[in-house]
């Protein structure tokens, strides 16, 4: 598929004219250890996608020297077959803690603006995107053309989250020490600047779809790790400002070295899909039983990339998504119509 021809319009949102008019092919991944076999990028270049979303983890770099961060990442766009999907697709995304630059950061990260800078260059943004213009790494662009559009938002939760704090305690089932998270009941973890330009974004959008790129899980809350529920004031509010936007939104995840689906029902009946897809390169060592509520379909311990297939029928969204992995296996799918 030829490279998207990319315009620039007022609202400063780029627009991609794709070969499909009916057709766009959405994939996304995170955790992409620079240092582990780089396998899946010559089976994800073979669904040919139009859009390559980074979803955070983009490489490993929990250091403090921005000159050895910026190898790292030099180390990885060299890849020969990452390279051939730059060549094949556009590429927008955002980052999570390993290449914020700390594990679990947040907002007290003193290094966070030479980190902003390293990782806003390898995504490719530039120099005249508004994402250079703030604070931050949030950023949104706009594919397709006419009437089928789909909009990217993709959202920082690293540079302005508040402090959550871990605990330890000891497993009832195993006996071992482990850890979790400890609920910030009145922590925030866009900031408010984000917070109004998030709002804009979904309101000022003709797009039929809006696909919300969040690095930590935003549904799922019965796990011990980060995930939105930690800072449940703003899970509330990301929520509700969905719901009051009366958008078609799908949610896209990492973090969390597993794959699954999760499916919320909004206030006033619209349906909301949360898609995790994370460990391009690895995934977890000792497999366990994780709950999930909103859990649709299995939890696939695999490496895996995700697919978003958004297909105009009749004017109108029809989405599949998909867990694939090596060997272009398919480990879960599901598909739905929008309104």
């Amino acid at each position: 598929m030829k490279k998207a021809v990319v315009t620039w319009i007022t609202t400063f949102l780029s627009v991609a004219v794709f070969a499909q008019a009916d057709l766009l092919t959405v994939a996304f991944g995170s955790c992409n250890d620079q240092n582990r076999p780089q396998e899946m990028w010559q089976v994800l270049s073979a669904q040919h996608p139009d859009v390559w979303i980074w979803g955070g983890d983009n490489i490993y770099a929990d250091i403090k020297n921005p000159g050895a961060r910026a190898a790292l990442y030099r180390q990885q766009k060299s890849n020969q077959h990452y390279q051939q999907l730059m060549k094949t697709c556009e590429i927008t995304g955002t980052w999570d803690d390993h290449d914020y630059g700390v594990n679990d950061g947040g907002k007290y990260y003193h290094l966070k603006s030479e980190a902003k800078r390293l990782a806003v260059d390898f995504l490719g943004f530039q120099a005249n995107h508004p994402v250079w213009q703030h604070e931050g790494i949030y950023n949104s662009q706009e594919y397709g053309k006419g009437e089928k559009k789909v909009k990217v938002i993709n959202l920082d939760t690293r540079t302005f989250r508040d402090t959550v704090y871990r605990e330890n305690y000891i497993d009832s089932t195993t006996n071992r020490q482990l850890y979790r998270m400890v609920p910030n009941v009145t922590g925030d973890m866009l900031g408010e600047q984000q917070w109004a330009w998030l709002e804009a974004e979904l309101k000022n959008t003709a797009a039929q779809v809006v696909i919300i790129n969040s690095s930590v899980q935003v549904l799922p809350s019965q796990h011990r790790f980060e995930k939105w529920a930690n800072l449940p004031r703003a899970k509330a509010r990301l929520l509700k400002l969905i719901s009051d936007s009366r958008k078609n939104v799908i949610i896209i995840s990492g973090d969390r070295h597993i794959a699954e689906f999760s499916k919320f029902v909004l206030p006033g009946g619209r349906v909301l899909f949360e898609f995790t897809s994370s460990g391009l390169t690895h995934t977890w060592a000792d497999p366990w039983e994780e709950a999930n509520d909103y859990r649709v379909g299995p939890l696939v311990i695999e490496k895996n990339f995700g697919i978003i297939e958004i297909r105009w029928q009749n004017e109108r969204p029809h989405i599949t998504l998909k867990v694939m992995g090596l060997g272009q296996k398919v480990f879960n799918e599901v598909s739905f119509s929008l309104p």
